[in-house]
């Protein structure tokens, strides 16, 4: 199986356009100091409106995003998480791109020790999409991101 090919993609000749990530227009993630750095807490945040536009179909994609994270030396700005995640709505991305995408930019914007980040995504032709990521530091600060 470890020599097998893959089929080719898109065998539906859909017109599939994605945003390029430099048209996106994401507004940035800021930070504040954490006043209590190496007192382990964990911050949660739900956000039940998320929205971006399918790439194949054009269409609207909702999900509910659920981001925990233990701080490092910097928290994120509450008011910059929200303007962050609404700024995607005009935005044509994968469920799973996107997903990275938030932990990319998270983790990017405060240095976190841990981040759980899920994304899932209304019923849409009779299927459900969640999607997972995480990120920790390990001991060395070097990154170690599983999906």
């Amino acid at each position: 199986m470890q020599d097998a090919k893959l089929q080719p993609e898109n065998l539906q000749g859909l017109d599939i356009r994605s945003t390029p990530r430099e048209e996106m227009e994401l507004f940035p993630l800021d930070t504040f100091r954490y006043e209590y750095p190496g007192k382990e807490i964990w911050v949660e945040f739900e956000m039940p409106e998320f929205t971006a536009i399918c790439p194949f179909s054009d269409f609207p994609d909702f999900a509910v995003i659920k981001l925990k994270y233990v701080p490092n030396e910097r928290c994120i700005e509450l008011k910059s998480l929200k303007l962050y995640i609404n700024s995607f709505r005009n935005v044509k991305v994968f469920h799973e791109h996107v997903i990275n995408m938030i932990l990319d930019d998270f983790v990017a914007a405060c240095d976190p020790i841990r981040v759980e980040l899920e994304g899932d995504f209304h019923v849409r032709g009779n299927i459900r999409t969640v999607v997972r990521a995480s990120y920790r530091k390990d001991q060395d600060n070097r990154l170690f991101a599983a999906i």
